[in-house]
């Protein structure tokens, strides 16, 4: 069945193909199932994906915010529920950006580490926070730009709190929070085509409900609440995994600074690490060729063990 219940008894949407070894998959923000479809479909002789989309996104869009859980140890709780109901066991993992925080988070409150089979990091840092113990958080050397950004937009979405979607904001509050999504873009240079949109956007009303990675507002100060307040240190417990681990390490990456990763990758007992050098934080759309290939070469050693 697609969709399953959570212990708040709302339903979220699975998708689940091929047939073998059951490879659980943890999506980045904003992404949807079938995104990993053309990386994965070729190995669905041998293997099982199990890809659930979180709250807020795809087909579990109108699943309700829990009151008590920010969206990290949401995750892990619908997560971990999901893989009772399957009764997994064992089983093998991809986490991509937030899907990774959320298996390091699985790993620490959980039991997660001991029933991995083999686990597979896509570019993202053990501690999103920068301090003087870590420097490689979250934009690295510019976490404080990052975080100026993200308190000034909480502050447009915490003003009308009761708001969800775009078009019911005040034209002056609507055109502030996508100028400075439009600032936040700029500042990430991620995209070079999405500060062109943005500005096209600015003038046409009814396309800025698609500027934002998430339709509904009520969603997005979740998440942007989650990054401002996120205070997690996973390294000790990632350092710790034992089974074999494989990191996809984008060298431009700028969310995540390559060399936090590499130090990370080469703590652990059991890992190498796979260098994207013409990448930032998105392999799978810059080299995606690359990318399937060594998602099938990471599911060729888990069958070979």
């Amino acid at each position: 069945m697609p969709f399953y219940t959570m212990p708040d008894q709302e339903q979220l949407f699975v998708r689940r193909f091929g047939s073998g070894k059951p490879v659980v998959v943890l999506s980045g923000l904003g992404m949807q199932s079938w995104q990993w479809v053309p990386f994965l479909f070729s190995n669905t002789k041998g293997f099982e994906f199990i890809i659930p989309e979180w709250r807020g996104f795809g087909r579990s869009k109108d699943c309700a915010i829990p009151e008590d859980l920010d969206s990290i140890s949401s995750h892990w709780r619908d997560l971990e529920h999901l893989l009772k109901q399957l009764q997994l066991e064992k089983f093998a993992m991809i986490g991509y950006s937030m899907g990774a925080t959320t298996a390091m988070h699985g790993m620490q409150y959980g039991s997660l580490s001991e029933r991995l089979q083999a686990y597979l990091h896509i570019d993202q840092t053990p501690k999103i926070r920068v301090d003087n113990t870590w420097e490689y958080g979250l934009f690295g050397t510019r976490y404080k730009e990052f975080r100026r950004f993200l308190h000034l937009i909480n502050e447009l979405l915490q003003a009308y709190p009761n708001v969800t979607h775009i078009h019911e904001l005040p034209e002056t509050y609507r055109q502030e929070l996508i100028e400075t999504w439009l600032k936040f873009i700029e500042f990430q240079s991620s995209n070079k085509y999405s500060p062109m949109l943005f500005k096209v956007a600015l003038k046409r009303p009814q396309l800025q409900k698609y500027l934002l990675p998430i339709q509904r507002l009520d969603y997005l100060r979740w998440y942007v609440q989650n990054y401002l307040n996120h205070r997690e240190d996973y390294r000790n417990t990632l350092q710790q995994l034992e089974c074999p681990t494989t990191f996809f390490i984008g060298k431009k990456s700028t969310l995540y600074p390559e060399k936090g990763q590499t130090l990370i990758a080469s703590q652990l007992k059991n890992a190498r690490h796979v260098y994207f050098e013409n990448s930032g934080h998105t392999p799978l759309i810059t080299e995606p060729k690359k990318f399937r290939h060594e998602i099938r070469r990471f599911l060729e050693d888990l069958n070979a063990a």
